[in-house]
């Protein structure tokens, strides 16, 4: 239990610093967007803004749980996660769909500089995240999980979008970015699922013995 805590307490720690990083990259973004008159920079700023939301919750559990010394308020953290992941996920569909249809000019230099930001940020975020310890002992730190989960899926869109936009730049695609709008949205909604899936058979105290 005292190592659990340990853990805990590390992931705590990563959270704050991955919170200032991604809220110094999101203001930055937000005034070179309007500085510039940027549409790509500022969505990317907001967008950011988005999953600062969901890492503050995260971190908002963590001084909740060590106050009431209950893993559930974790847990519970990482089901409200997934679902602001899986929200994230549709949205990204239906904008995807809509710019299908009706296809907007894209300014490529711009929009990959954005994308290519973004990716930079996602891997800091990511490699801060990964810390000293391995995946396995924090399987069951839900919240953290959570947390993990909406950096890997903005690192996701971010790659896929440089993709997409390098092949419209350069090969006159223009389709691809909603298609590849449409699949990155697709695998959010898949691991949003899976997180959703995991953290509410604990919040409802679920056991394997009662499956048929």
């Amino acid at each position: 239990m005292a190592h659990h805590h340990e853990i805990s307490y590390e992931n705590e720690k990563r959270t704050l610093v991955v919170i200032v990083f991604t809220l110094i990259a999101m203001f930055a973004e937000i005034a070179y967007g309007y500085f510039t008159n940027s549409m790509a920079l500022l969505a990317d700023g907001y967008h950011m803004g988005t999953h600062a939301l969901a890492l503050g919750l995260t971190y908002a559990a963590y001084i909740l749980i060590r106050k009431y010394n209950t893993e559930k308020i974790g847990t519970l953290a990482g089901y409200t996660s997934s679902l602001f992941l899986g929200f994230t996920g549709l949205w990204i569909i239906v904008e995807a769909f809509g710019r299908f249809f009706n296809p907007l000019e894209i300014r490529f230099g711009e929009a990959i500089l954005v994308a290519i930001i973004g990716l930079v940020v996602n891997v800091i975020c990511i490699l801060i995240m990964e810390g000293k310890h391995h995946h396995h002992e924090e399987v069951r730190d839900y919240n953290f999980k959570a947390a993990y989960m909406h950096i890997l899926a903005d690192a996701l869109t971010s790659v896929l979008a440089i993709g997409a936009l390098i092949a419209g730049k350069y090969f006159n695609f223009v389709y691809l970015d909603s298609l590849i709008g449409i699949l990155g949205g697709v695998l959010i909604l898949k691991w949003a699922f899976g997180l959703l899936k995991d953290t509410v058979k604990i919040l409802i105290d679920f056991h394997p013995k009662f499956e048929k």
